[in-house]
């Protein structure tokens, strides 16, 4: 028989009491993990299953069952990432002797690759720009920091003018888990910022805003969904037929400094990555391009391309009459 100790709820509440004190994750991870357990939690019960007595069997039958509800593997992935590690709570602390997630097959989502932006596509989108509008500035601004800093669009919103030091040229980032890292800004991120501290001193800030760096007409900052918005309606602006994101611009980031020479893992501390495997996507990303211009560039493949070019271009003419 389950004790109370045992009850479903009280075990939950014990894993997302360890998500937020031992693993420091913020309140949206939380929200989020809880969120995915909860499909499990209601695929238990609806097969008469207590959390405690679930097997292999029954976790292959879940993610076919998310399978068969419509959600893609991505999203699937994440899900039963979510809950192995709550399974790998339930090891930890005792409530079973064995973890039935490590036999436990994942969908194939096969490689996907980030959009990202080149440099002069982030000149074009800020370029596009109307400054003479009152958060023209602002969205430059915006948009220069997270491109420059490869800042995650929560870190953002969540920037704070006590966390600026324009001087020695960094800022102090809040990333995830509440950990803290020092980013170099670059100086045109520094220009933009300086002139949308011009255009800010006009705004009527509401109490306890005030140390936030980017703010709406009304004075309070923004929300992530806003600058979504921001960005996906001046990218239409620019004309970029690309869909993006404020992530893209972190991915554009991480891309160029790739590109330009720089050591896999210093990339990774500027992104705030705990693991350099989430980092090492951008090598796929480098390899990809480096591969398009080595066709597109390299003597032998333009000869190439020339000589079929020009042996279609005969077929085409020869036709009768």
């Amino acid at each position: 028989m389950n004790t109370d100790k045992n009850s479903s709820l009280n075990i939950v509440r014990g894993y997302m009491r360890y998500l937020k004190l031992q693993r420091n994750f913020s309140p949206n991870t939380l929200e989020a993990y809880h969120r995915d357990l909860d499909k499990l939690l209601t695929f238990a019960a609806g097969g008469g299953r207590h959390v405690l007595d679930i097997q292999l069997e029954d976790l292959q039958a879940f993610a076919a069952g998310l399978h068969d509800i419509g959600i893609g593997p991505t999203s699937q992935c994440r899900i039963l990432s979510g809950v192995r590690s709550f399974f790998r709570y339930l090891l930890m602390d005792g409530y079973r002797d064995d973890d039935p997630t490590e036999l436990l097959e994942w969908p194939q989502t096969g490689e996907h690759l980030p959009t990202v932006l080149t440099a002069e596509e982030v000149d074009q989108l800020e370029d596009s720009i109307d400054l003479s509008k009152p958060e023209g500035h602002r969205n430059r601004a915006i948009i220069e920091v997270l491109y420059s800093c490869g800042l995650r669009v929560s870190e953002l919103v969540t920037l704070r003018l006590s966390c600026l030091f324009l001087d020695e040229q960094f800022l102090q980032v809040l990333g995830k888990g509440s950990k803290e890292r020092l980013v170099p800004v670059s100086p045109r991120a520094i220009r933009e910022l300086n002139n949308w501290f011009v255009c800010r001193q006009q705004l009527n800030i509401k109490p306890g805003e005030e140390d936030y760096v980017f703010l709406n007409r009304r004075g309070a900052h923004l929300t992530r969904t806003m600058i979504l918005i921001m960005i996906k309606r001046q990218a239409a602006e620019a004309g970029i037929d690309k869909t993006i994101s404020p992530h893209t611009l972190r991915h554009s980031f991480a891309t160029s400094l790739l590109e330009g020479g720089a050591d896999l893992r210093a990339i990774q501390a500027m992104l705030g990555h705990e693991d350099i495997g989430t980092t090492e996507i951008y090598t796929h990303l480098s390899t990809t391009t480096l591969r398009q211009e080595i066709l597109e560039h390299h003597p032998r493949n333009i000869k190439w391309n020339k000589r079929h070019t020009d042996k279609d271009t005969a077929s085409d003419t020869d036709v009768e009459p």
